[in-house]
């Protein structure tokens, strides 16, 4: 889950519909079947709230899973596409709005309460993630615009991840007082060097080249190659076997990407060893003042991700960096268990309402972090975020 995309105001702003847009339905999802040369079909779910930037809520989530499942387990669907109607964003994250007001609300009258709806979310968005992740069937997700938290969650778990020049990819969830989720927590340590942490502590900007570089994205095409893809899939001879199927679609996607596609240069790959300087392999005391200090950069990449940083959540920091040292070497299902008791536990602190009140709300930007500074978050308080807020088994407990 994650963030607005307000959280980059200088991310683009509206433009013209790309070819192949969606038409607008009531839905917040579209479902459709491609007819295929062999008689098989592939699967196309476009997210459609192009007017929040498609961003996931409950709602969507609660279509998606099932219609992935049961295109999973029917002998005749060879594979997947998730995109999304719009030309600005593919998903910019979570509701986050709807959440952060439930809290606030509930929080009135029972402070530490979490809204039912909240735990329900984390729960049914973090099935989802695993489903993606572990899909027996090759899943396309074109990765158009602003991709997000969430997001990110959707793309990042696909066999054929594609990706524009448009793309802007962010983790940026200190801003609001929460971290990376959505599997963040187990993906993110497997970046090149210190990308990772520095990632969720900076909510540093991707383009395309930075998200092939750290393995975010497997191909890039040009957003008009969208109807080209959908025409080559539909003209496909597929076999329902996964893997020579998944081959088969990387030769389509990579037939497509040898027209040539024109990426700006990757700031990630560029600054990687400074990154891997800055982070080290220190506690966050040591690692703060060095962040710190990237907000008076002379490059502009890094001074917007400096002052992130000195402007984020004390709490969400310290959370992030123990999240991933806990998920390193742990299994998806376990990552995503523990994340989901971490998410739990930021909707019955302050921080994470608070921030979304201060960004997307009020929109005051002078957010009242609690504890306010690195100094006063100690390992126990990090622990009252982690622990468990059920009865019973985990609500994650049969995911493997």
């Amino acid at each position: 889950m994650t963030s607005d995309a307000r959280l980059h105001p200088n991310l683009p702003s509206k433009g013209e519909e790309a070819p192949c847009a969606i038409p607008m339905s009531p839905s917040p999802v579209l479902f459709a079947t491609l007819p295929t040369a062999s008689g098989h079909l592939f699967g196309r779910a476009t997210l459609n709230m192009p007017g929040s930037l498609n961003a996931l809520s409950l709602a969507m989530v609660d279509l998606l899973d099932p219609q992935l499942a049961a295109w999973a387990a029917d002998p005749r669907v060879a594979g997947v596409v998730l995109d999304a109607a719009g030309d600005r964003a593919f998903c910019a994250g979570g509701d986050v709005v709807s959440l952060a007001k439930e809290i606030r609300a509930l929080h009135r009258s029972h402070p530490s309460a979490v809204p039912a709806s909240a735990a329900d979310f984390f729960e049914h968005e973090y099935r989802l993630n695993h489903r993606i992740h572990t899909f027996a069937k090759p899943l396309l997700v074109w990765g158009h615009g602003i991709v997000m938290g969430g997001g990110i969650g959707l793309m990042t778990g696909a066999s054929h991840r594609v990706a524009t020049p448009q793309i802007r990819l962010a983790m940026p969830e200190i801003g609001i007082g929460l971290y990376p989720d959505v599997g963040g927590s187990w993906f993110l340590p497997r970046l090149p060097g210190g990308a990772g942490l520095f990632l969720a502590l900076t909510g540093a900007l991707l383009n395309a080249a930075d998200a092939l570089f750290a393995g975010m994205a497997d191909f890039a095409l040009h957003a008009e190659d969208r109807d080209a893809l959908l025409q080559a899939i539909g003209d496909g001879n597929w076999l329902g076997q996964a893997q020579a199927d998944a081959a088969r679609l990387s030769h389509l996607i990579e037939a497509l990407a040898g027209r040539g596609v024109e990426l700006p240069a990757s700031p990630l790959r560029k600054h990687l060893e400074r990154i891997n300087t800055v982070i080290g392999h220190d506690r966050l005391t040591d690692i703060a003042p060095r962040l710190a200090a990237l907000a008076d950069d002379a490059d502009p990449w890094l001074a917007q991700a400096g002052a992130v940083f000195v402007k984020g959540s004390p709490t969400s920091a310290a959370l992030a960096l123990e999240m991933q040292r806990r998920c390193r070497h742990a299994s998806l299902a376990d990552a995503l268990r523990l994340e989901y008791q971490a998410s739990v536990g930021c909707c019955a602190h302050e921080d994470f309402a608070e921030g979304v009140r201060a960004l997307l709300i009020d929109k005051d930007k002078a957010p009242s972090w609690q504890p306010a500074t690195l100094a006063e978050v100690t390992p126990a308080w990090i622990d009252a975020h982690l622990t468990p807020r059920f009865a019973g088994p985990h609500p994650l407990a049969d995911l493997t």
